[in-house]
This record gives structure tokens, sequence and C-alpha cells, in this order.
């Protein structure tokens, strides 16, 4: 189930592509929509807790997670995680051996790591939190796994049969 290495310079652009792409994916998930939905966290020296340096330690696993995910879409899969530029190879190492969709849970640290350090604690967090992980559970089912099947056919279906979607244990969800 192991790809062929490309040549070094096709990683070289899809690792820059893969890069490009995943930041315009978490700053929009991030950024952007949380602050278009009203969700201003606020950075003032006055009001610093010293509790709020603990979300750091989510923000840097989460950032860990998405640069070694961005980093396999880019090199082994030679593509990126935008779905109108998808990986030619399927990506079968790394955290992918565990679980099916590790970039997601990344996008979670880093959401829960930028509530903590923020102290964004309200209702509509919450909200956006809940809508956002259905959001991505239902485009996991309705559009990737479908096209990953379509695409890579028996490798994939094995992959899904080995690995599980969202856990480190293979619970169907």
């Amino acid at each position: 189930m192991s790809a062929p290495t490309p040549e070094p310079r096709s990683n070289f652009w899809s690792l820059l592509r893969s890069v490009f792409f995943s930041a315009l994916f978490l700053a929009l998930q991030m950024w952007y929509l949380p602050r278009w939905m009203g969700l201003h966290g606020s950075w003032r020296a006055s009001e610093q807790e010293p509790m709020r340096w603990l979300g750091l330690i989510p923000l840097l696993v989460g950032a860990v997670i998405s640069l070694q995910c961005m980093f396999r879409f880019g090199t082994e899969g030679r593509g990126t995680p935008a779905p109108f530029d998808p990986p030619r190879q399927l990506v079968l190492r790394g955290l992918y051996r565990r679980v099916r969709n590790p970039m997601y849970w990344g996008l979670a640290f880093l959401l829960a790591g930028e509530t903590v350090l923020f102290a964004d604690f309200n209702i509509r967090v919450l909200y956006y939190a809940v809508g956002l992980a259905l959001i991505v559970h239902l485009f996991v089912l309705l559009y990737e796994e479908p096209t990953l099947r379509s695409k890579f056919g028996a490798e994939y279906e094995e992959y899904c049969r080995k690995v599980p979607r969202w856990l480190g244990w293979n619970v169907r969800i």
C-alpha cells in the first residue's frame, strides 16, 4: 500500500500548494468565519489571566498535527486538502496510519486553543464548534469518502477497513 516517491521538483510545488490551501482553510475556519459570526476574542494586557496561556497547549498540538498533514498531502499525496486540487496518491503514513481525518483533529485542537487563549467562552462558541463538527462530518461522509472510493478503489476500501474515520480505535461514527 506504499506509493512511489515522487521527484523532488514535483514535491516542492505540491508542498507549496498544500501549505497555501491548508493555511487558507485554517484561516477561514479559525479567523474569518468566527469573526463574521461575531465571535471576537479579546486580547488586552489588563484582562490577561495566567490560565489563558494553557490555550497554547492545544494550539501547539493542533499546529503540529496540521503541519504534519500539510506536509504529507504535499509530498506523499502530491496534492492539497482542497477539493479542486486533491492528492494524486493516497496518503497512508504518519497520522494517517492511525485515523483517516487527522487534519480535522488538528483544526479542532487549534480552535480549542484559540478559544482558551482569547478567553472567548460563550454559547456562540459552542454553537460554532458543534455546527462546524456537523458540517465537517457530513462533508466527509457525503463528499470526501465517496470521492476517494471512486478515485482509489480497493486501496481506499482496504484503508477504511484498517483505519478508523475519527477516533484512534475502530469505532464507527
